[in-house]
């Protein structure tokens, strides 16, 4: 084939992968140009080394689920919809279920399945996959020319595919490539910011409860106007430094003015029972353990890690005989329960979120097609984009959506 007909992808991850293997079915020579030793280095970690690859919602609740420039995406998400992705990876072999909130994973529950579904599609169209590192991007008249990859070597195409993910999870190769090749071309980068991110807080008790996991609790995070911005059910973690786990990465989407505001998360550990529910149950525990101490009446209710920080925080003295404890002080008790609060100090750093909030502007690039508005055959899909969205499965939906666009307009 001539060089007229040659694409370069820049990322091996499911955006680049997609991309290239969609621009090889049409009949272009592909190369994938992929840093580390072996394609989806991130994708093997996703979803806790499951893969959360899309979401069963329809169209619109795919959009509402991309806080940032949502929109720019109807033209991706209707061309190549999340039905689409099932179908795909079904077509390669790889059956998938529906779990809670319209999460679909592969049946398997290993992430493996969809990257190695991922380069078979590539292989069976003959993308070869090159192990380097791009330099620069060449173009001359506003047009793409080339690549040159750190080692000297100089590939000449007519387009290129940016997929370079974005600055989270270094160790996966995603160091911002992407954003400096969209610079020196004259692309405009908006503000990088952490999201689906770990939590700091000032509370200092969250030290003494490090690696407890809590299941099917229930959050509520406030800002500093005491607005209600989101609440979610499910697992949660704590740390040395705060909080992290599915409900807590998901709620940090939400905090989108971490600088200019204040955000309090309210932890409900009982979300099934009511105050009254909680407070007949607390009365039966406390008549169990009538001749032990307040410390020692607990252990039915909680993990015991959580004990003596709830015995702490409710300020009744923990050597207090159980017989003698007040109904305020029960009171007490049941609303600490319900309502444990943390103050959110800070994200954590953007190499340790799930994905990067911010990249190339969105009015620089066609939405119908992912190319560059600046530079001729230049194409942009996934993380590097200035679109970010909530768990369950929409980040990836946006890769495979853009990836398919982009190789299909290339």
């Amino acid at each position: 084939m001539t060089d007229a007909k040659k694409l370069i992808v820049i990322g091996g991850g499911p955006a680049g992968m997609m991309a290239a293997g969609t621009a090889a079915s049409r009949g272009l020579e592909v190369i994938l140009v992929e840093k580390n030793k072996k394609v989806g280095k991130k994708l093997f970690i996703t979803g806790k080394g499951r893969c959360n690859i899309t979401n069963s919602i329809d169209v619109e609740g795919l959009i509402r689920n991309v806080p940032v420039n949502g929109n720019f995406l109807y033209s991706a998400f209707y061309t190549f919809t999340n039905d689409d992705v099932i179908n795909f990876f079904e077509n390669l072999g790889v059956k998938v279920k529906e779990e809670r909130g319209g999460r679909i994973f592969p049946q398997s529950d290993q992430a493996a399945d969809v990257v190695n579904a991922l380069e078979r599609y590539m292989a069976g169209n003959n993308v070869k996959i090159l192990h380097g590192t791009v330099a620069k991007i060449l173009t001359a008249n506003q047009k793409v020319t080339g690549v040159r990859l750190k080692d000297g070597r100089t590939l000449s195409c007519e387009s290129v595919v940016i997929a370079t993910g974005g600055k989270s999870y270094p160790g996966t190769g995603a160091t911002g490539d992407g954003y400096t090749f969209a610079r020196h071309l004259g692309h405009t980068v908006t503000s990088l910011n952490p999201s689906l991110v770990p939590l700091e807080v000032q509370e200092e008790w969250v030290k003494a409860l490090q690696g407890l996991s809590l299941k099917n609790i229930a959050i509520t995070v406030l800002n500093d106007k005491d607005k209600k911005i989101y609440t979610d059910f499910g697992e949660m973690l704590f740390t040395h430094f705060g909080v992290s786990g599915p409900v807590i990465l998901s709620a940090s989407s939400h905090m989108r003015d971490m600088k200019k505001q204040s955000y309090r998360v309210i932890i409900d550990l009982k979300p099934a029972l009511s105050e009254e529910q909680l407070d007949k149950r607390i009365q039966r525990d406390f008549e169990k353990y009538a001749r032990k101490h307040y410390i020692n009446a607990l252990d039915d209710l909680l993990p015991k890690k959580l004990v003596p920080v709830i015995a702490e925080l409710s300020q009744i003295p923990k050597d207090k005989p159980v017989h003698q404890i007040t109904k305020q002080e029960r009171k007490t008790v049941v609303v600490l329960m319900k309502n444990l609060l943390l103050h959110i100090r800070r994200f954590r750093p953007l190499a340790e979120a799930i994905i990067t909030s911010g990249g190339v502007h969105t009015d620089e690039i066609n939405p119908g097609t992912m190319e560059s508005k600046i530079i001729n055959g230049l194409f942009f899909a996934g993380e590097v984009i200035d679109v970010d969205a909530y768990t369950g499965g929409f980040n990836l939906q946006i890769a495979f959506s853009t990836g398919y666009i982009a190789g299909y307009h290339v």
